[in-house]
């Protein structure tokens, strides 16, 4: 995998972000946000994910596994996955639903208008800095692999980081 997988990633993480702003833009985060059971099946279902996710990792079959033979992409499962990664974090459209309103002038005609214009320049940059990060990844790829050690202490090193925010998430109230 190179970087056109790294670049499907950002497209299905970023793309992950679209229910979350749209769910901020038609008031439905306002719902998750004071419906407590809602925000807790989000939340553990993101919380499992990432468990999965460090399990995966931990066991070195899992989608972050580095492997130095590349193989047939499959550019659905990639956005697919990364996609999810952003889907299951209901913190996305709290922080959304705090963070877009402030930028709206209050006396704005079309206040929707102005929050879809936020909305869309958010996720440009959001998928610019994604694909940076995973070219930037991608370029060091080569010289991570040639260590049969760092391989494993980096996989070791992200599946622990990964069940740590599991468990941040499983204990944060909001």
């Amino acid at each position: 995998m190179g970087g056109r997988a790294r670049i499907l990633a950002a497209l299905g993480c970023t793309a992950g972000i679209i229910p979350h702003l749209l769910a901020t833009i038609l008031g439905l985060a306002a719902l998750l946000h004071v419906s407590a059971v809602a925000f807790q099946i989000v939340k553990f279902v993101g919380v499992a994910y990432l468990f999965f996710l460090a399990w995966s990792m931990w066991k070195e079959t899992g989608t972050l596994k580095f492997e130095s033979q590349g193989k047939a992409l499959n550019a659905r499962k990639i956005i697919t996955k990364g996609f999810l990664i952003n889907i299951l974090n209901p913190k996305l459209s709290i922080f959304f639903l705090a963070f877009l309103p402030q930028f709206v002038p209050a006396n704005v005609q079309a206040p929707v208008v102005n929050m879809l214009v936020l909305s869309m320049s958010f996720m440009a940059m959001t998928l610019l800095v994604f694909i940076c990060y995973g070219l930037f990844a991608n370029s060091l790829r080569g010289h991570i692999l040639q260590s049969p050690k760092i391989v494993k202490m980096t996989q070791r090193s992200f599946a622990c980081i990964l069940a740590g925010l599991g468990v941040k998430l499983a204990f944060t109230d909001h």
